[in-house]
């Protein structure tokens, strides 16, 4: 099958994940102890910091997001070469299933001394999002952060006024819509986490059991 007909890569799922990429980094961060469970880079930033100021303890905080998330993208290639050939479920709807699952413990995790504990699976959790969808119509993005979508979209732009065509600008203006997404995830997840506090998890599942259902509709390669 071509791969813009693999719904796995189609831009609504690129777009539905987005949302819950930037859901989850505003659930963590504002009721999880103020770490982002997406973007690794700026926990190492924080990592450093720690360490820098002799907060060793603070320091393990933000280290086991990060080393959550590797062991994470090394279990979605452990499915991915145990099931890729089994057409009965598609190996990413597995990582969708296990994601679905872990965002419902985190849901029913009491805050404060098991803060730590949902920080670990929904690292993980997004790690399994990450490593598993990287592609909106054959074009490299990511879910789950977006400094590499924004140097996507700039990348095509200039592309565009260099070669006039429009399918550059149209990829642009998609890789802009992604983030916008993301940012909209990051405002509504802020905006739920505030009311429902740590059941507030439970809308991301919305968008999780979304994208499990579209990939049921398509059979995928």
């Amino acid at each position: 099958m071509n791969k813009e007909e693999q719904m796995s890569e189609s831009y609504l799922v690129g777009i539905l994940l987005a949302v819950v990429g930037g859901y989850l980094d505003a659930y963590t961060y504002v009721c999880r102890g103020q770490v982002f469970a997406n973007a690794q880079t700026g926990n190492m930033v924080l990592l450093g910091i720690q360490l820098a100021q002799g907060n060793f303890f603070k320091a393990l905080h933000y280290f086991v997001p990060i080393i959550t998330f590797f062991a994470g993208i090394f279990f979605v290639e452990l499915i991915k070469s145990r099931f890729k050939r089994n057409y009965t479920v598609h190996w990413r709807q597995i990582a969708i299933a296990i994601e679905f699952v872990a965002l419902m413990v985190v849901a029913f995790l009491p805050g404060g001394r098991y803060d730590a504990l949902a920080i670990i699976l929904v690292s993980f959790v997004c790690s399994l999002q990450a490593q598993s969808f990287r592609k909106f119509n054959g074009n490299a993005y990511a879910s789950t952060m977006c400094t590499g979508n924004l140097r996507s979209a700039s990348e095509h732009f200039f592309r565009y006024c260099s070669s006039n065509k429009t399918e550059e600008l149209k990829v642009g203006v998609k890789y802009l819509i992604i983030i916008l997404f993301f940012i909209s995830g990051a405002i509504i997840g802020c905006y739920l986490t505030k009311l429902y506090e740590i059941k507030s998890v439970l809308f991301s599942c919305m968008g999780l059991a979304m994208v499990f259902l579209l990939m049921i509709k398509k059979p995928q390669n």
